[in-house]
């Protein structure tokens, strides 16, 4: 029993870590394969807008572009092109608003598919990690029980020359 510390170990924990290895090992020859470069025209479109309309400079640009145009139509020199509801602006904003939408729609839908594989592979790495903490934890108990054995027996052996040696003295 204590001089076979693997064959302690259960076989199905065994087979499950190899599956696992294997797994992982396929996981990351598929995410080192998946480059930008594998992403479709329609995937990098909607990246770079949604990449575009979330940054500050998009922000800042579209704020000041708006100010200019109220600004202008309110008290311009020149014709007001947009007069005071700015019934053009609303519809520039609309149609802007209408056509971004799906685009941000699709990067986050992408986004959140990587983000679920990317747990998915977590989750995997932690049922590993589980898996061979509880192995490590069996062999050291392995090692300890033949420890403790080693011991009980040498602490025996030694009682026994105690016993013989006051046996003979007496």
């Amino acid at each position: 029993m204590s001089s076979n510390i693997a064959a302690e170990i259960h076989e199905a924990e065994l087979k499950i870590l190899a599956e696992l290895r294997l797994e992982r090992r396929k996981l990351r020859e598929k995410w080192a394969a998946k480059s930008p470069d594998t992403l479709t025209i329609g995937q990098r479109i909607a990246d770079t807008v949604a990449a575009t309309m979330g940054s500050w400079r998009f922000i800042i640009i579209q704020s000041t572009i708006l100010v200019s145009w109220i600004v202008l139509n309110v008290t311009a020199y020149v014709q007001h092109w947009d007069p005071y509801p700015f019934i053009l602006l609303n519809l520039a904003l609309s149609f802007q608003a209408a056509y971004a939408a799906p685009f941000i729609m699709m990067s986050q839908n992408r986004q959140q598919e990587i983000d679920r594989k990317e747990a998915e592979n977590d989750y995997h790495v932690n049922i590993k990690a589980e898996l061979e903490i509880e192995l490590l934890h069996e062999k050291i108990d392995a090692l300890r029980q033949r420890e403790v054995s080693q011991l009980t027996r040498a602490v025996a052996e030694l009682t026994e020359l105690l016993k013989a040696e006051r046996t003979g003295k007496a």
